[in-house]
């Protein structure tokens, strides 16, 4: 029977729950208490009651007895609501600082009581690939049809004739140019 334990509004961010929630994905509740005792993150700890809560569950609400048999099959962080506060920088800047919370959520189920069957791997359920065929090479630009091919490119007009005759350059002042030179 699968059964779950969730730990609400818990201070980690939901980022740093998933890196722990990931290594125990899978494994015996033996084995995956085994590996949270010696992750050295503080994330563990948390996690480490929350499947100790799960596997209590178990045990009490669908009198599961033999704990050999059951497995973590859901491990979940969702992200929670965030504490916001500010940090005073110099200048009169402020900087905001988000305290993330998170919901921390983990089934078991035993293996003989309805346990999650192993899904298929995309290779065993999909039919097989057909083969490639022949790539044709694109067509060069001047060969295309239809209206872009029939359509003139417009021409840019040389830089030179967009100038009036008298303006003067960004630059240039009207009073001691430097290219005039002194004698």
């Amino acid at each position: 029977m699968r059964t779950l334990a969730r730990a609400r509004f818990v201070r980690v961010s939901a980022r740093k729950a998933r890196l722990v929630l990931d290594q125990i994905r899978g494994k015996s509740v033996g084995e995956a208490l085994a590996t949270l005792q010696y992750t050295p993150r503080a994330a563990a700890r948390i996690v480490e009651k929350v499947l100790r809560s799960a596997i209590a569950n178990a045990e009490h609400n669908h009198q599961v007895r033999n704990l050999d048999d059951l497995r973590v099959v859901y491990a979940v962080a969702d992200g929670g609501p965030s504490m916001k506060r500010v940090q005073p920088r110099a200048m009169g800047r402020a900087f905001s600082i988000r305290h993330r919370s998170s919901h921390l959520t983990i089934g078991v189920s035993d293996e003989t009581n309805g346990a999650v069957r192993p899904v298929p791997t995309p290779r065993e359920s999909a039919p097989p690939a057909p083969a490639p065929a022949e790539v044709q090479a694109p067509r060069p630009p001047a060969a295309r049809k239809g209206r872009a091919a029939a359509r003139p490119t417009p021409k840019a007009a040389p830089k030179s004739a967009a100038k009036p005759k008298g303006a003067k350059s960004k630059g240039s002042t009207s009073k001691g140019s430097k290219s005039k030179e002194k004698t």
